[in-house]
Formats: structure tokens, sequence, C-alpha cells
């Protein structure tokens, strides 16, 4: 793919946000704080829809060229059914009953699309596993990563330096494969996402609202089953890669739902949210968890073709890492709230 197509995905996104800075655009938005938001002012939202136009007006362009069309129009598809609902609960209020029916529906257009994995590969293992529990996993993994993207977006250049870490971390995953239409749109994506954190790092000067953050966690969920569909790379390496996020929504969900807290609802709770609180502060949190995400990614390069034992243990490392980070973040509120 031209390098071209790349810098396009990254200016399209970079000028239209711009744009959209202007509380004079017609797709201007305001994020008004509340007692849970980490900002202290009102801030331009909508900002998603700059990288949603990148990504699918240079995607579109790409995937003539690509014999990738099939894969990437069905993840487009599922992407557009999010776009629509996301868009709308940006503009008004959506029931979240719809929010997740039509979360359902594009993980039900992923497993049509016959992206659903036939089997479970772990290091050095590949289980088969029956459909039904292929599909249901399926269908939790896509919805789950839609929300969860949407949960950690809650700080400045925080789920846009994700998302250019992370499909990033593919594009060079797809590269070594031989897979070069993965790369290259994995990196249109990495590119999009560039081009609004120009405006998003901290200070950000706009968000990306919803539009933003579930359709790059319905193209995360989609790209890392299209690259286990395609022997890429295993399911659980993608995991590794967003594992920044997916382990902290994950076990504040966990958390919330033991303590009885109505899950569904926005907080303050998330890992991250509590760094911030204890006077880290957007910039100091934000380029700490860019140190996260390049370490898990640079790990998912190193161990991709390597040996089982090795993968296993590097599995180990994070799970012990991650447990030691959570408790250090515990540790610091402790200190604070003794002071």
């Amino acid at each position: 793919m031209s390098a071209a197509l790349i810098a396009a995905a990254f200016l399209i996104s970079a000028v239209l946000t711009r744009l959209l800075l202007s509380t004079r655009s017609s797709l201007s938005m305001l994020d008004i704080p509340n007692e849970r938001s980490l900002h202290d002012t009102p801030v331009p939202s909508g900002g998603g829809v700059a990288i949603v136009t990148a990504v699918f007006s240079i995607g579109a362009v790409a995937a003539v060229t690509h014999a990738a069309l099939i894969p990437v129009a069905w993840i487009g598809l599922a992407a557009g059914v999010v776009v629509v609902v996301s868009f709308a609960d940006d503009r008004g209020s959506i029931r979240p009953v719809y929010r997740f029916g039509v979360h359902l529906l594009s993980a039900g257009i992923l497993v049509g699309a016959g992206l659903a994995p036939d089997q479970l590969v772990l290091p050095g293992l590949a289980l088969p596993w029956p459909g039904a529990l292929s599909v249901t996993f399926t269908v939790l993994f896509v919805v789950w990563m839609i929300n969860l993207y949407n949960f950690m977006d809650g700080m400045d250049g925080f789920a846009a330096g994700m998302a250019l870490i992370g499909f990033g971390t593919y594009a060079i995953l797809g590269w070594h494969s031989g897979n070069l239409a993965y790369s290259a749109f994995s990196l249109i994506v990495a590119a999009a996402a560039a081009g609004f954190l120009l405006y998003n790092f901290p200070p950000a000067r706009i968000f990306m609202g919803d539009t933003g953050s579930s359709v790059l966690g319905l193209l995360a969920a989609g790209f890392t089953l299209w690259a286990d569909r395609e022997g890429i790379f295993p399911l659980w390496l993608g995991i590794l890669v967003f594992s920044p996020f997916v382990v902290d929504a994950t076990v504040t969900l966990i958390r919330r739902a033991i303590s009885r807290d109505r899950v569904w609802e926005a907080h303050k709770t998330h890992f991250y949210q509590r760094l911030v609180q204890v006077g880290w502060g957007h910039r100091r949190t934000v380029l700490w968890e860019y140190v996260l995400m390049i370490g898990c990614g640079l790990s998912a390069i190193v161990v991709v073709r390597a040996e089982p034992f090795l993968q296993w243990s590097l599995l180990f490392v994070w799970a012990l890492a991650y447990v030691i980070l959570m408790r250090s973040i515990r540790g610091l509120e402790k200190r604070r709230g003794g002071e």
C-alpha cells in the first residue's frame, strides 16, 4: 500500500479534528463536566467523527486494491452499525438497551463473516471447541471490547494513544507474518488515531466521544479475530497488546460487581482514573500508560514465534506485573489518605 494513503489517513483525521474544535461546526458538541469527570471545564467532543471518517474513506480506497476486501468489508459493516448508534448517543441520549442491541448486532455480523475462531489457541496448544461455544465467546468478546474501550476513554490522550500503539503493533505483526494487507489496514487506523491525538494529548482540546471510542473497540476486536483466523497471530497475543485496557476495565468491572455497584453507570474507579486523582494528573499518567502499552506491544512482537515455554513465561510475568501495579496504586491512595 502506498505510504500516501497512510499519510492521507493522518491528514484527514488531523484536519477534521481541527475543524471540530470550532463551536460553529454543525457537528460541534460539548462534554460538560460532572461528578464523574476528570476534567473541570467543558471540552469539545465528537472528535471521533474525524477518526471514523479517515478510517472509512482511506480504508475503502485501500480495500479496492487489496485481496482483503471481504474481511475488511465485514468489519467495516460492523463498525458502521456501531458508528450510527454511537453518534446518535453523542448527539443526544440512547437507552442502554438499544446500544447493547446494536453491539450484539455488530458482533453477529463478525460471526456471520466467519471470524469466530474454530479453536482455542494458547501457547503450545490448539484446542477445538464446539461451534456454539465459539460463537458465544466471539459475541461476548466483541461486545466487551466495544464497551471497555468506551469505559477507558476518560483521560486526555489515553484511548487515541492505545489505538496508535495497539494498531501500530498489529501492523508490525502483520508485516512479520507476510500479510501486507493486514499490516496496511492496521496502519490506517493507527494513522487516523495519531491525527486526532495531535489535539487530544494532555491538555486535551477535544474528546473523541462514543463515536470514536466504541468504533475503535469494535475495530480492535475485529482485527484481533481477523488475525487469529488468518494465522497472523493468536487471539491471546492480541489481548496482550491491548491488555492495558482489557485488564483495567475487566478487573474494575469485577470489583464493582462484587461490591454490588451499578456496573453500567459512569464512575471514577478505573486504575488510570485513580492515578489521576492521587495527584499524578493526565500527562504523567498517560505517559506512563504509554510505556506500559509499548512494553506490551514489544513483548508481543518478540514472542509471537517463540517457544511455548517462553510465551507462557511472558504471560506469567505480565500477570504478576499487573498485580504489582494495581497494588501499588492502592498503596499510593493509602499514603495520600494518611497525609
